[in-house]
């Protein structure tokens, strides 16, 4: 258990990653290629007992406990009680399936990224005549380079580092959340207010990440994803302190540019865009290139 002085951090650094874990673009990858509506909700009802069975195998670092393990990393404590609690066999199936569910996670990050960047960047601002075929090449091409990208940073970095930067990444992506996650459910926020508290968030949270040293280590930086929350003496999560200036910002111009009436740009969306699926009217003449009737709500 922390002390008491650190509570608060391992509080809040237990928010802000869970907040940040869905504001990644590989969590999206899934929804963007789901067959229809009915898919997201299934595996959104799902998701808790999903939770519960990961609750279920961190018990088993409490067995290996219970076993006698001992182990110098932690993260070799599951391996080797499989390997002293069970036959040569089944450990065997067991670490496989520890590779492959390592696998699973990157090969989704590496397609959210391959797709970044062949829609967001070669096509947008390299290459917007790409054919579809130059795109999947890009896609290829870019989801290989993450990989090896990714396998350079395991065997490169320490696991003390490895987890700095997992926490920092938090710091830039939750940044994000007011954006995407609270215009879908609200247009009070003018979009002006909303890109300058990302701005903000954004600037307080890599200057302050920046400012921490490493332990043992002065004058190092990004060393670590806590510093002390503005007027206070406790230490929290920088990424939860950075999105909480975030929301304030854009909440106070929100009220500055309505009194100044600045224009608030077009919606170019319409409530059926949010109803429809594979096989509605007018769904299927869009994937197709024709044009056709705007797709309704079933």
């Amino acid at each position: 258990m922390p002390p008491p002085a650190a509570h608060w951090a391992y509080a809040s650094l237990a928010l802000g990653s869970a907040l940040a874990l869905f504001m990644y673009p590989h969590s999206l990858t899934g929804v963007l290629a789901s067959k229809n509506r009915s898919v997201i909700r299934r595996n959104a009802a799902l998701l808790p007992a999903y939770s519960f069975l990961l609750g279920l195998l961190a018990l088993l670092g409490f067995a290996a406990i219970a076993a006698g393990i001992k182990v110098d990393n932690p993260q070799q404590s599951v391996p080797a009680l499989f390997e002293s609690q069970f036959p040569s066999w089944f450990a065997g199936i067991a670490f496989a399936a520890i590779a492959i569910g390592a696998l699973v996670p990157a090969a989704i990050m590496s397609i959210a990224a391959a797709n970044l960047w062949t829609r967001n960047i070669y096509k947008a601002f390299i290459n917007p005549a790409a054919t579809p075929k130059q795109e999947a090449q890009q896609s290829k091409l870019i989801s290989l380079v993450v990989k090896f990208g990714a396998l350079a940073f395991v065997l490169g970095l320490g696991t003390q580092e490895a987890i700095n930067f997992q926490l920092l990444g938090g710091v830039w992506i939750l940044q994000t959340m007011p954006a995407l996650v609270f215009s879908l459910y609200t247009r009070w926020f003018h979009r002006n207010a909303l890109l300058a508290g990302w701005a903000v968030g954004m600037v307080y949270g890599t200057w302050t990440a920046y400012m921490v040293p490493a332990v043992g280590k002065p004058g190092s930086h990004f060393g670590g994803p806590l510093q002390l929350i503005p007027f206070t003496d406790t230490k929290g999560y920088i990424a939860l302190t950075a999105f909480a200036i975030n929301v304030v910002v854009a909440v106070l111009l929100t009220l500055v540019f309505r009194a100044m009436k600045l224009p608030e740009g077009t919606d170019e969306t319409s409530p059926s865009d949010y109803h429809a699926d594979a096989g509605d009217r007018g769904v299927e003449d869009v994937l197709e290139g024709e044009p056709g009737t705007a797709p309704t709500t079933p």
